[in-house]
Formats: C-alpha cells, structure tokens, sequence
C-alpha cells in the first residue's frame, strides 16, 4: 500500500516511516505532506509547556489515561533538547508514558530539538498534521522545558496548556509574564504540594491585572500521579476547543499556522538557494568592513544577484 493510504488507514508502521521522512527531511517527505494535507483539521492540538521540571510528561500521561476512557485517540509529540556538542538527543519523556505501549489508541513519538530556538522541534506542525491524517482525535505536543521567551508552541496548538509548579519561582517571576501570556488555560503540577493553593493565588493576582478574562476559571490545580484534578482539565481542555470551534478561533489560528509555515518554508527555499562561498560574498563582506554597505543591503544584494 502506498505510504499516504497506509497513514490515512491508520497503519502505525506507516505512520512511523512518515514520521522519520518529515524529521529528516528525506526524499518524498514534502510530497507525502501535500498528498495528506486535505485530511487534516479535524485533531485537537494541544500544546503543553513549562519549565524543566514542571511535570509535563507525568501531566500528559495523566491526561492520555483519562481521554481513553472517552474513546479518544491520543497521538503525543514529546520534543527532547538536541545537545549543542554532539547533536545528539536522549529522547526520554515518552519513558513517562510506557504504560499505553500496548494501547493501539496511543501513539508517542519523540523528536530532537536540533537545537531550534522556540522549544520545538523543526518540523513539529508537519508531525502534527501525520497524526491528525491518521485518525487521531487528541493531539498532544510537549515542548522542551521552556524559558519565559519560547513561546512558538502556542502557533502550533489549537490550545495552550502552561505548567508552573511549586518551587518554581517566586511572584516576581511570575510578573515577567512572556511564557505565560499565551495560555489558553494554566495549570499549576503537583498540587499534593502544600504550596500549590499559594502559587494559584499568584497567578490569579498577577493575571487579574494584566486583564486575562475569565481567570478563575481558566487555573487548574493538578497532582497528576494521584490522578486528581485531571478528569475535571480533560473536561475544560475539550470545552475550550469545542467553544473554539463554534465560535471561529479555531479557523482564525489555523490560517495564521499555514500563514507562518508558508513564511518559514520560503526562508529555508531561500537559504538554500544563497550562494556560501562565492566572489560576491566576498565582495560583500570587504563592503561591510570598510563602512560602504550595510548588513540589510549586502544582503538585498546577495538575493538579487549584486544589486545593492
């Protein structure tokens, strides 16, 4: 069976050979994406970030257990940090998640940063859209643990999941918002802490004044090795998509996500293109030395072929 008809079949070997074209950008993966893309739009994406230690692989397999009781077909993309020195990556969240190996309802891949700013992997959305064209209703992407700056998981999510866990800072470091800013719902881990009740109220404080609606209802306190608390965000995860869905957010976001894939696949075509070692580089690098040209000419000069 070709591969495409193998993945829209639900074929899991299938799946996993097209996981591994897109990843690694081998021949036939940008045709195999076109060939699936009207079969996608139907998943929920939900992403899931936090800083290192947050408890986002515990929470997600806390969540998978619950979305199967509802007959939820559940696809997890667990992005692990490239090391800057060998490349390489260890891969280990989806150990977390061992426990649905058996499930054919369950589907976990984890993907090496490749050292992509952001807190996801390169070519995350495409990997979405094979688990969406392969039947899975409720997709899950785990960045790596992130700063208050990487952000580029909320273009890739039809909702947002921020994790803050006792000990992890104090309210200051919640005033310097970023990271949490673009949440869809907050959650705060490990909530058989006794300090998670003080880091919720936190939240609440810090996220009244910035004029977030409907807060109260949007801070989610979860001890997900208990299993407390999850069940009732399960509930809120699929009615925020469902009210998403009625009400156009969920259009609006995937048009700015096809918008900004469009913008970066023209850049890679672009860099690609660019000469590396060539007279003109040359050429241009001794302008820029000597204060003839700037960096934005000689690089307007470089795509038009000399034309500063």
């Amino acid at each position: 069976m070709e591969l495409a008809a193998a993945v829209l079949a639900g074929d899991v070997r299938a799946l996993a050979r097209a996981l591994t074209l897109v990843e690694e950008r081998l021949p036939g993966a940008r045709e195999l994406c076109v060939k699936l893309a009207a079969h996608t739009g139907r998943a929920l994406r939900v992403g899931v970030t936090g800083a290192p230690g947050s408890g986002k692989s515990t929470l997600i397999d806390a969540l998978i257990h619950v979305a199967r009781t509802r007959g939820e077909r559940v696809a997890v993309l667990a992005v692990d940090p490239s090391s800057p020195r060998s490349g390489g990556a260890l891969l280990g969240d989806r150990v977390r998640m061992t426990s649905h190996a058996a499930d054919d309802g369950v589907f976990v891949r984890s993907m090496a940063s490749r050292g992509a700013l952001g807190a996801l992997a390169p070519n995350a959305g495409e990997a979405l859209d094979l688990f969406d064209a392969a039947g899975f209703t409720l997709l899950f992407i785990e960045s790596v643990g992130a700063g208050q700056a990487d952000v580029d998981i909320a273009a890739e999510s039809d909702l947002t999941l921020v994790l803050t866990a006792p000990g992890g800072g104090d309210s200051i470091q919640a005033l310097k918002s970023g990271i949490l800013e673009i949440a869809d719902l907050w959650v705060v881990t490990k909530g058989d802490d006794p300090r998670a009740a003080s880091v919720k109220n936190e939240l609440l404080s810090m996220l009244t004044l910035c004029g977030a609606p409907g807060i109260a209802e949007r801070i989610c306190i979860v001890a997900s090795l208990a299993q407390q608390g999850v069940d009732a965000l399960l509930r809120k995860i699929v009615d925020a998509g469902a009210a998403a869905r009625a009400d156009g957010g969920f259009d609006l976001r995937r048009r700015l996500r096809v918008r900004r894939r469009i913008l970066a696949a023209a850049a890679e075509l672009c860099a690609e293109r660019l000469p590396v070692d060539t007279p003109l580089l040359a050429e241009l690098e001794v302008r820029i030395r000597v204060g003839d040209l700037s960096v934005v000419g000689a690089a307007r000069a470089l795509l038009s072929g000399g034309n500063a």
